[in-house]
């Protein structure tokens, strides 16, 4: 069994409104409270970078699906949006929703398109971080193909 490691480092320097740095090798980025939930809004949050894993790990999984899937494809490209509840002020991440768009060449069959609907479909639940927050976060798939 293979383990690979990724390390973060926060630094904090103070309280709810202070706005702070993360180094995880290739991200690095100010962090604070977004706008919407009272805070400075610089730099990115946990909400976005949530969000940011999930559509990321998703994209590169259906990518390599279809690629494996020896699938003609021509353009693709991935929307995501997150919703976050806050009833009585406990904040729950709520929603995923996945929005890729997938436009296969002009030479594909019906068979192509077909399979790439299963595909679209399988890397919403193959993708690690899908299944990390499985349970807890719903996930919705938009997709439009062509």
């Amino acid at each position: 069994m293979a383990e690979h490691h990724f390390y973060l480092k926060a630094d904090w320097p103070g309280g709810r409104n202070s706005v702070g740095h993360i180094d995880a090798g290739n991200l690095k980025a100010q962090i604070s409270i977004p706008p919407e939930m009272d805070g400075p809004g610089v730099g990115t949050n946990p909400d976005e970078m949530l969000l940011g894993a999930a559509a990321t790990c998703y994209v590169i999984t259906l990518a390599a699906m279809i690629e494996r899937a020896n699938l003609p494809l021509k353009e693709m490209s991935h929307d995501a949006e997150a919703i976050v509840d806050v009833t009585e002020g406990v904040f729950t991440y709520k929603k995923i929703i996945h929005k890729p768009t997938v436009v296969l060449q002009q030479s594909a069959s019906d068979k192509d398109h077909r399979k790439l609907k299963v595909l679209v479909e399988k890397a919403e639940k193959s993708c690690m971080i899908s299944r990390a927050i499985q349970g807890n976060v719903e996930l919705e798939l938009q997709p439009n193909l062509s």
